[in-house]
């Protein structure tokens, strides 16, 4: 597997100092597993632009010790349109880096760049351009699937959160958050919290409204849920999406249909490029303190969109006119235990949550399996049957990006990042034979599972492998799933 290593890391690694612990853990992954470790000729040039001469020599004379990408392609317009105005060299060096992995050149790249990362989310690259913290998360995770026994998910009282906790910190910084949380106490605000070492590591405080909301125009009142702090410390446990999760879960089980937050945009925000990515628009600034008010809804207001579209913007809901195809997919329980670790015949309860489960935190999974199946397109509908004991269909979700057929492991690893729930020796096993690799997005669960007998009522076969349904025949999972129409468009 090809790693390229930016020189924010390189320097790390070379500098006559005390490796980090994650970066020193993190080396000794790749020593290990014999990962090849390179160098972009344009990393190169960034330090050859350095005006002190006696620091450039020293700095180069250590990464030329590296060898570097032969050859490197060069970004194509459309490319660089994706990626917007360059106007620093520095800018022209990172696209053509970042085009090295979209071209797939190297597995990933280890960078501690926030900007580069922000531009890998524009191509759908996030899961392949890692931090230190992120890459090190993912790779134990890869090799030793360690679930750690520690690790759950407590809804509480703020009153029962020590505010004297350094995850505070940052908080206490921004604005009067002690006073605020102080009051929220008293008036018996319930969260849920995650716990390490005795440590908070995150938080989710959520609040159900229907008032106005002091904006310039002001926003209209109605009912909503705010989500009044969501916060991780855990790079790369997608602690963000699992409770982006368990915040849509609360309002579609409490007829809630529009959340919002309000938060001081940073430069490179994490959150922000979360939720984003999940439908949250500005839709203003509050009077009193300039604050960001970022809005999602659940139930589409427009059907002209594409459906991968509409699967972003207003998820959970989705597209699922006749014209979109749709797929029965068989899974044994060991996998749909891992992929969806929330399953329990019904509707999650908040409560429910007992352990975590890192890639199974995500909305965003990848599914890998030995069907010849070509005909899965981005938008498509993916309904999950799982065999063996419940043999029932349970989960539905929407194709995030063209499926691929690979037999190369790590390319299989390359393209399913963080977001695989299989381990590399499993992964190489599989890829002796051609692999679909099909990355989605989990929407719902069935409110009610259908069984075999209902299946074969409606003529649908029993499931060996991927089959593709017709319109009718989903329709039947639809209406015997009693899934709500209101977040379907057709």
């Amino acid at each position: 597997m090809k790693i390229i290593l930016d020189t924010n890391i390189l320097i790390h690694v070379e500098d006559p100092k005390v490796l980090p612990p994650n970066l020193q853990d993190l080396m000794k992954i790749f020593r290990e597993h014999g990962y090849q470790k390179f160098i972009h000729p344009a990393s190169l040039r960034d330090i050859e632009n350095d005006q002190n001469e006696q620091r450039k020599e020293i700095i180069l004379s250590k990464l030329r010790g590296y060898p570097p990408i032969k050859s490197p392609p060069k970004p194509t317009i459309n490319f660089l349109s994706i990626m917007g105005p360059s106007t620093s060299s520095n800018e022209i060096n990172d696209n053509e880096i970042l085009f090295a992995i979209y071209k797939n050149v190297a597995n990933f790249l280890i960078t501690e760049d926030k900007g580069l990362y922000k531009k890998a989310c524009k191509i759908n690259l996030e899961d392949r351009v890692l931090s230190i913290d992120s890459a090190l998360v993912y790779f134990n995770e890869l090799y030793e699937r360690m679930i750690p026994t520690h690790a759950l998910l407590k809804e509480d009282f703020l009153h029962n959160i020590d505010i004297e906790d350094t995850f505070f910190d940052s908080l206490k910084e921004e604005y009067e958050f002690r006073k605020w949380f102080n009051d929220k106490s008293i008036e018996g605000r319930k969260c849920w919290v995650y716990h390490e070492d005795y440590h908070i590591k995150a938080l989710l405080i959520l609040k159900e409204e229907n008032e106005l909301i002091e904006t310039s125009p002001p926003i209209p009142a109605r009912r909503r849920l705010k989500i009044a702090t969501l916060k991780s410390d855990l790079p790369g446990f997608k602690l963000g999406e699992l409770f982006l999760k368990i915040a849509f879960q609360y309002f579609i089980g409490n007829q809630i249909f529009e959340t919002y937050l309000t938060h001081f945009r940073k430069e490179d925000d994490a959150l922000i490029n979360l939720i984003e990515s999940y439908g949250f628009e500005t839709a203003g600034f509050l009077k009193e303190n300039n604050e960001e008010v970022l809005i999602k809804k659940l139930i589409p207001i427009e059907n002209k969109l594409s459906a991968l579209d509409i699967s972003k913007k207003y998820y959970p809901s989705f597209k699922d006119s006749p014209d979109i195809k749709k797929f029965l997919i068989p899974i044994i329980p060991k996998y749909h235990d891992r992929l969806f670790p929330d399953f329990k015949q019904r509707q999650m309860r908040i409560t429910e949550y007992s352990e975590m489960n890192i890639p199974g935190n995500a909305i965003r999974k990848a599914y890998l399996s030995g069907s010849t199946i070509k005909k899965m397109r981005a938008g498509d509908i993916l309904l999950f049957y799982r065999s063996q004991d419940l043999k029932a269909v349970t989960a539905i979700g929407v194709v995030d990006q063209k499926p691929v057929h690979s037999n190369e492991a790590d390319e299989v690893v390359g393209i399913v990042g963080k977001r695989s729930v299989y381990p590399y020796d499993e992964i190489k096993k599989m890829t002796q034979k051609p692999v679909l690799v099909t990355m989605f997005r989990h929407h719902l669960f069935l409110p009610k599972p259908l069984d075999l007998p209902y299946l074969r009522q409606n003529g649908i076969a029993v499931p060996q492998s991927i089959i593709e349904l017709n319109h009718k025949q989903y329709m039947a999972i639809k209406k015997g799933g009693e899934l709500d129409e209101r977040f379907t468009v057709s």
